[in-house]
């Protein structure tokens, strides 16, 4: 029998007077400490009308929890363990990747028949073993100043008393006076407000480009521009649509398209540019600019013009494409140029407006990171300058001597055989590119082939000039970087004239081009 309820230990009373006790003890200790009664009242006001912000932070406390206390990961947890032998055999089997690809034929090539000049650079040119100078129809030197005795004598003085170069930035303590002297002298000669220099002229259009284009922005390009504006397009990340080489009418295509797109998916307003060459470095020809302005105003567009191959040498002054058609410099945005060419030193500018300029003192990447330009190469650029203002014949010199050369090679022989880029007898670029006719071509395919390999009309090209070269004349091939161009040139010669070369000896050379051309096309593939 069991006994009554009333004789049994109470236990529940005691359990809750135990609960109770611990909790009035917690919540003495919790209202202890200074705040606490702070952070009690927000967590009742914060919590009582959103039951989900509760569930929601008791999960992200338990995932805390478990983060906490799983097990940490060891990189080597789970490596091989190996025996000094095996490590001894794996070392021995190992063989470590190349630090350059291999050399293709086309690289051999162009090692093997390098050019090494021994004397010092001029129209006229010790090259390799030979004793006799060589006429120089290879170089950029169109107006003859490399050899120029008056700039030879300010570098070696201006050399004695600034040294060899800076070796800093010129936002640090690598600009001095001959480089704003510099900047002033080239924004003077353009008719623009000032003018910014660079230290490469290769980095100067790719600097440029990418300093005021941005991810979402426009930039429409010829399709037939050097490879140093493609790089500068490209590091842009800017949206690029391209237009056929000089093809205006297709430009006016593009840039109505765009508009068109922008007003149908109503596309927020961005930068927009276009971006084109001057005289272009890989066909000869001369970009249309009144009608490229023209469509600038029209579409609302910023152009960015590189005049690396065309400053100094094209207009009544040799003030480029500005200068040939009697066209403002401020009508350009900016006009980007090389002072490695026809004023014989290194480094390139950019000239514009005083916003265009002042922009890329911070965000010109090869201005901000380079070191500035040597002392005595900034003093040639505007030696260089001062000699073209004021010796207006050395243009003359040029474009008859160009003259000259166009009018003997577009004989009547040479028409089957090759094409001139430009031809036109008065067209003023100091050089012109030589291909291999097309239909020449086509006449020398062998069986199963349905062209003629870019390497068998580089070795083509590359058998002209030698046999030039042993006629006295040093000419050479076009370079490209095949692989990465966005439309690759087919191969050519590229010749070039100088002011410094007499009539005679301009005739001369074009006669051994000639000749070299005749000689060379009837043997070859037979």
């Amino acid at each position: 029998m069991n006994p009554p309820s009333s004789i049994l230990p109470s236990t529940d009373g005691d359990d809750l007077a135990i609960l109770n006790t611990t909790f009035v003890a917690i919540s003495e200790f919790i209202l202890s400490i200074p705040g606490s009664a702070g952070v009690l009242r927000y967590i009742k006001t914060s919590y009582q009308d959103d039951p989900f912000r509760v569930v929601l932070e008791l999960i992200l406390v338990f995932f805390a929890i478990q983060y906490m206390s799983a097990k940490k990961y060891k990189i080597d947890d789970n490596a091989v363990k190996l025996t000094s032998k095996e490590i001894d055999e794996l070392v021995t089997e190992w063989t470590p990747e190349p630090l350059v690809p291999p050399l293709s034929d086309q690289d051999r090539l162009d090692l093997e028949k390098s050019t090494l000049i021994t004397g010092a650079q001029g129209p006229k040119p010790r090259v390799g073993s030979n004793q006799k100078p060589l006429l120089n129809l290879a170089s950029a030197n169109y107006l003859g100043l490399c050899s120029s005795d008056r700039i030879k004598e300010k570098a070696v003085q201006t050399l004695r008393e600034y040294g060899v170069g800076s070796c800093g930035p010129p936002g640090f303590y690598g600009t001095i006076d001959v480089h704003m002297d510099l900047e002033r002298n080239i924004a003077q000669f353009l008719g623009v407000e000032e003018a910014i220099i660079y230290a490469q002229g290769f980095s100067t259009i790719s600097s440029v480009v990418p300093a005021f284009a941005k991810r979402g922005d426009v930039i429409v390009v010829d399709d037939g521009v050097n490879f140093a504006i493609q790089k500068g397009v490209f590091i842009s990340r800017s949206n690029v649509r391209w237009f056929k080489h000089n093809d205006v009418n297709d430009l006016e295509r593009v840039l109505e398209d765009i508009r068109v797109e922008d007003l149908v998916l109503k596309k927020r307003l961005t930068r927009r540019f276009i971006v084109t060459e001057g005289l272009f470095q890989n066909h000869g020809d001369i970009a249309p600019l009144p009608k490229i302005i023209e469509l600038k105003r029209k579409y609302k567009y910023r152009l960015i013009l590189d005049e690396s191959q065309s400053f100094g040498v094209l207009g009544r002054r040799g003030a480029g494409l500005t200068d040939l058609f009697d066209i403002p410099a401020q009508e350009v945005d900016m006009i980007v140029g090389s002072m490695a060419t026809s004023l014989c030193s290194a480094g390139g500018f950019c000239a514009g407006s005083h916003e265009i300029v002042d922009h890329q003192r911070l965000s010109g990447s090869a201005y901000c990171f380079s070191a500035s330009i040597p002392a005595m190469l900034a003093v040639s650029t505007s030696e260089a300058l001062a000699i073209l203002s004021s010796t207006p014949t050395l243009l003359t010199d040029l474009h008859d001597r160009a003259r000259l050369l166009r009018s003997i090679l577009a004989h009547r022989s040479l028409t089957p055989l090759i094409d001139l880029y430009a031809p036109e007898p008065d067209h003023p670029a100091p050089f012109l590119h030589i291909r291999a006719r097309e239909t020449f071509l086509a006449s020398r395919l062998r069986d199963g082939e349905r062209a003629v390999p870019r390497e068998d009309e580089e070795r083509l090209w590359q058998e002209v000039v030698d046999e030039c070269a042993n006629q006295g004349v040093m000419i050479t091939r076009a370079k490209y970087v095949v692989k990465q161009e966005v439309n690759c040139p087919r191969p050519s010669v590229r010749v070039c004239v100088s002011a410094a070369h007499t009539r005679k000896e301009c005739e001369k050379a074009a006669g051994a081009v000639k000749s070299a051309i005749v000689k060379v096309f009837g043997r070859w593939r037979k």
